[in-house]
């Protein structure tokens, strides 16, 4: 299985795939992730703005920043790097094994992307607390 997840944006989306295709295969769900990215640049071009402006919005995966913490630094799920590539128009390209690590332009936060869901999962009481 390779650790590299890559698809070009002019790529069509896929349908018709099972509920197991989409999010248990090899690519991990990132495929999807990006495809409901591109779909909703589409529906909320707004949304797609403010990322092409280096912004973490908040989205439906840990990543999203709406304000600045006390700690200046979080970690974030691949699955929002992902939709955040397809909100941008971005070709889909992530390392399964590899943390990438993004600035939001508006907050200042820095967002780890990580594939180690223990370091993002339980994070929010403490960044609050």
């Amino acid at each position: 299985m390779s650790q590299h997840v890559q698809r070009s944006i002019d790529t069509s989306l896929r349908s018709g795939l099972t509920r197991t295709q989409l999010w248990e295969a090899a690519d991990k769900g990132l495929i999807k992730c990006w495809e409901i990215g591109r779909q909703r640049a589409t529906r909320f071009p707004d949304l797609a703005q403010k990322c092409l402006a280096g912004e973490l919005p908040v989205l439906g995966w840990k990543g999203g920043v709406s304000r600045s913490l006390k700690k200046n630094e979080k970690y974030g799920s691949l699955k929002y790097l992902a939709q955040w590539q397809g909100l941008r128009g971005e070709d889909l390209d992530i390392h399964l094994s590899e943390e990438r690590s993004l600035t939001c332009s508006r907050t200042k936060m820095r967002v780890t992307f990580t594939p180690d869901r223990t370091k993002y999962f339980n994070q929010v009481a403490e960044a609050e607390a």
